[in-house]
């Protein structure tokens, strides 16, 4: 069956602009709807291509589109990026004056822009809406959708006025997209955006590319960290922390340890902190150390790793926040640190907030959802995918667990124990306490409270320190122990540990994994993908990137913007000889060519 017409033209404009032969997953389908004048519902991995699921739509109709995006840093680098391939694309915030915002509205009214970004507060003024209705509308986008949900980890009032849209306009398509949605927030954004009759594609939320690794934090301080960014030399990376306090004494001890690393956090000072993130987009092997504030307006495609190095407020989060790894498809890590303590500040934040009972319950759900991942003993991307009510066909290959599985012991008699010190000690301390009383040390605190004197004092000495802490994150995690947070992080017994202490039930337990020294292929499996290439390709690539990196200070743009990782590599593995060699390289569009085709011969000319 011959293409339709709308397909043709479709294929036509994503090589032509973007490089690409071909349309990945549900793109295909996407486009065709809302080309069509169709509602859609887009729910897609990070990394799996929403952007081009209403940029080439588009294209296609006729008129601007109207994009909405909460996030203003994302929205400027996606209007370069879109200059950069040729489609005339504008934005609307607060970083532009009355004149430069006076310009873009004057190219809206006659014709001139093919998208247009603005933030929900700018479009739902009377002022924007009466400039809309003398605008030719081809569409409207609405990115981030989830953040329509009062229940979700990104919520913004303004996003519930949105029906508007379709109140006002409807006949224009709208397309709603989000990377991060369970079913409860799915059910809210169709309901809230009166989407019930759009048409929805929900791909899978898997990222094979990505490995998750779990790690107890056992007082280690920054040498697990350490050790794991020495696996990822040279590369671009995240590290997110709970406090802004952790955030400058992370960034200090890995700037220490000769790493670039840069902080990031709402308490700096705006220009440095805009530094910092410019930074991060224009050069390579940036670290940075942020709260959560950072990244969510970040479209860096070569980001290699994400680490926690304390436990993310949900699963949803940490989903999302893992998910700014990879983007490219490029081999990445995910890698979380954690302990009760973050348990206990975490519960802290929730119970001692202002929110209502019913969305504390459900914020302490999907934290608990959290810990069940981080003591998962089988494949940590099934559990993860179980969250989004996805279930993935057998173990994964590229998790902590599935590449070397945990060896499981009968824990019943240490589990009995730890339970009996919670109980004699009068269920009002925390683990470290706990410890101290089952491996019989004669702390001061001990001494104060006689717990010397107990019948479970000594009682584990069989196990050491980390391996009881192991003990009670597994306890918690199961639901046999709960944490009193109004007492600084006590244990208390759970209704579920009656029967384990009555031994009427049995617990095997998770054993903690030895420290194995790396191979050789450990050690250098982060630059896998460079070194598939030969001696002379891997120096085209270096060479490449550093013209990369001094176009993009030069032009101040993401190096992104220029040409992504992925473009160089396959540059640099087909060394063209001519434009026309060039031009067939995937990621390579017609306006890059013009733009870029003879600074990349000649820098593969000198590097020859």
């Amino acid at each position: 069956m011959n293409p339709l017409p709308i397909e043709e033209h479709a294929l036509t404009l994503l090589h032509r602009i973007f490089g690409h032969t071909a349309f990945r997953g549900e793109q295909a389908h996407i486009v065709e709807h809302v080309a069509g004048g169709g509602d859609a519902l887009v729910l897609m991995p990070t990394g799996g291509g929403k952007s081009i699921c209403y940029q080439i739509p588009a294209l296609l109709r006729e008129g601007c589109a109207i994009v909405v995006s909460p996030l203003i840093a994302l929205m400027q680098d996606q209007v370069e990026a879109l200059r950069q391939v040729g489609v005339q694309a504008a934005y609307l915030n607060s970083t532009l004056d009355a004149g430069e915002a006076a310009a873009v509205e004057r190219q809206l009214l006659q014709g001139e822009l093919d998208l247009l970004y603005v933030a929900p507060e700018r479009l739902l003024t009377g002022r924007f809406l009466a400039l809309l209705d003398r605008a030719r509308l081809a569409l409207f986008a609405i990115d981030e959708a989830h953040c329509v949900s009062q229940w979700g980890h990104d919520f913004r009032p303004e996003y519930r006025q949105l029906t508007v849209l379709h109140e006002r306009w409807p006949d224009v398509p709208r397309i709603a997209l989000t990377a991060t949605a369970d079913a409860p927030t799915r059910r809210e954004i169709v309901e809230r955006l009166g989407l019930e009759d759009a048409k929805q594609f929900v791909s899978s939320f898997d990222r094979p590319n990505i490995r998750y690794t779990v790690v107890p934090k056992d007082g280690a301080g920054t040498r697990a960290l350490l050790d794991f960014l020495a696996r990822h030399p040279g590369q671009s990376g995240i590290v997110y922390a709970m406090s802004r306090k952790r955030v400058e004494a992370v960034a200090e001890q890995l700037c220490k340890a000769g790493l670039k690393a840069l902080p990031y956090h709402a308490g700096m000072d705006a220009a440095l902190r805009a530094a910092n993130q410019r930074r991060f987009l224009q050069e390579d092997g940036i670290v940075m150390v942020a709260t959560i504030a950072f990244g969510m307006g970040i479209d860096k495609p070569d980001v290699r790793f994400v680490a926690h190095v304390d436990l993310p407020k949900s699963i949803e989060g940490y989903y999302q926040e893992t998910g700014r790894a990879g983007r490219d498809g490029g081999a990445s890590e995910a890698w979380l640190s954690y302990g009760l303590g973050d348990v206990v500040s975490l519960r802290q934040i929730v119970e001692q907030g202002e929110a209502s009972e019913e969305r504390k319950l459900l914020e302490l759900r999907k934290l608990d959802a959290l810990l069940g991942y981080c003591e998962a003993t089988g494949c940590r991307r099934q559990a993860l995918l179980r969250w989004f009510g996805e279930e993935h066909p057998g173990a994964c290959g590229n998790c902590d667990n599935c590449l070397s599985p945990p060896e499981s012991w009968d824990g019943t008699e240490a589990a009995r124990k730890a339970l009996s010190a919670i109980y004699r000690t009068g269920q009002r301390f925390g683990v470290g306490h706990l410890v101290d009383v089952l491996r019989g040390s004669r702390t001061d605190k001990v001494a104060q409270f006689r717990h010397d004197t107990l019948g479970v004092f000594g009682i584990g000495k069989d196990l050491d320190d980390r391996q009881w802490r192991s003990v009670f994150r597994q306890l918690v995690a199961g639901g046999y122990v709960d944490i009193d947070v109004e007492h600084f992080g006590a244990l208390r017994l759970a209704e579920a540990s009656r029967p384990v202490l009555r031994g009427e039930a049995s617990l095997r337990l998770r054993a903690e994994p030895r420290s194995l020294p790396r191979t050789r292929r450990d050690r250098r499996a982060s630059d896998a993908e460079l070194l598939d290439l030969d001696g002379d390709a891997l120096a085209r690539f270096h060479a490449l990137r550093e013209w990369r990196s001094l176009t993009a200070r030069e032009q101040n743009v993401p190096a992104y913007v220029i040409f992504h990782d992925a473009t160089l590599r396959a540059i640099a593995e087909a060394d063209p000889a001519d434009l026309d060699d060039l031009a067939r390289v995937p990621g390579i569009g017609t306006s890059k060519l013009e733009r870029y085709g003879e600074a990349v011969l000649q820098k593969l000319f000198d590097a020859a």
